[in-house]
């Protein structure tokens, strides 16, 4: 009975399928906001889920140049991090048993495989503009995890543990020190998404395509499910370590909350995108290794005193 409850969890509820629609169903209001911002009235609800089931009926190819297993099996391990790290976040902030002490080192891991795995599918493309987007993709990924655990490590300090329901039941932004990292890790993970403006690593119409030029079919719709996956699971993150998380003590109106928190993180995030101009990369690794990670360090420093 304990195995089959655990595979449910991971198969289905928090598990992988409740990682996949939920990623969907929130890319869907990223092009929802996007089209209201537009002026147009937008695709229909199941829009997304048409998409991707669309590309895994088309043909796969593979160019002659590439390194074909890797090609073929880094969008794989793009997935496996994505949906792991959403069943972590989340057996956390449910109070699932079977946590263990060391919940948000793996989950700040996990969250950066699906970027790994972008930049390796590059690489083995074996195609110029692939491999230069995969070389952006690994510049902007040296930028911004600095900065963002900096961040992170905010609510650490301030509850003294890094258990994800730990952290969820404080509520960091609460304290100036909060705010301020909050502000910090929100412009990193504008950056894990590669959104305008950091979207350099595809920049469609520079690279056209950029790390996913020579992926379609199955492997390109696997992508684009973990870019789906991640645009829901990352808000979700900022909520649980920063805005207190999930209150099941509530009820109904702390889950509630919850999702407005995380719907109004989205929002952001997709009204940045459609507002702010694209920077180039070095412009990128300047602004996070620079401004950004003064304002992390600036909260770290808060925190220590305590405020």
């Amino acid at each position: 009975m304990g195995w089959t409850r655990t595979v449910l969890e991971l198969l289905i509820f928090p598990g992988v399928l409740f990682a996949a629609v939920m990623g969907l169903v929130t890319s869907w209001v990223d092009r929802k906001v996007t089209a209201r911002v537009q002026m147009r009235a937008g695709p229909p609800f199941l829009q997304p889920f048409y998409d991707v089931l669309k590309l895994t009926i088309k043909e796969t190819c593979v160019p002659r140049s590439s390194t074909r297993t890797l090609f073929l099996c880094a969008p794989l391990i793009g997935l496996a991090g994505a949906a792991l790290a959403s069943v972590l976040l989340w057996r956390g902030l449910l109070g699932l048993p079977a946590q263990f002490q060391g919940d948000l080192i793996v989950l700040l891991y996990l969250l950066t495989l699906p970027a790994i795995a972008v930049i390796l599918g590059s690489f083995a493309a074996g195609n110029p503009l692939a491999s230069l987007g995969g070389s952006r993709e690994m510049k902007l990924l040296l930028a911004y995890e600095l900065p963002l655990v900096l961040a992170v490590l905010v609510p650490v300090i301030q509850t003294g543990g890094i258990r994800i329901a730990a952290l969820a039941a404080n509520t960091a932004v609460a304290r100036p020190s909060g705010a301020l990292a909050l502000l910090a890790a929100a412009l990193c993970v504008q950056a894990k998404l590669t959104l305008v403006p950091f979207d350099a690593p595809e920049a469609e119409t520079e690279l056209s395509g950029g790390a996913y030029i020579e992926y379609s079919g199955p492997p390109l719709a696997v992508f684009r499910l973990t870019r789906a996956i991640m645009l829901f699971t990352l808000p979700v993150f900022l909520i649980a370590v920063f805005c207190g998380g999930l209150d099941l003590a509530r009820g109904w109106a702390g889950v509630f909350a919850a999702v407005l928190k995380c719907l109004g993180l989205v929002v952001l995030t997709v009204l940045v995108r459609n507002t702010a101009p694209r920077v180039r990369i070095d412009q990128a690794v300047r602004f996070f290794w620079g401004p950004v990670t003064l304002l992390a360090l600036a909260a770290d420093g808060l925190a220590l005193l305590n405020w």
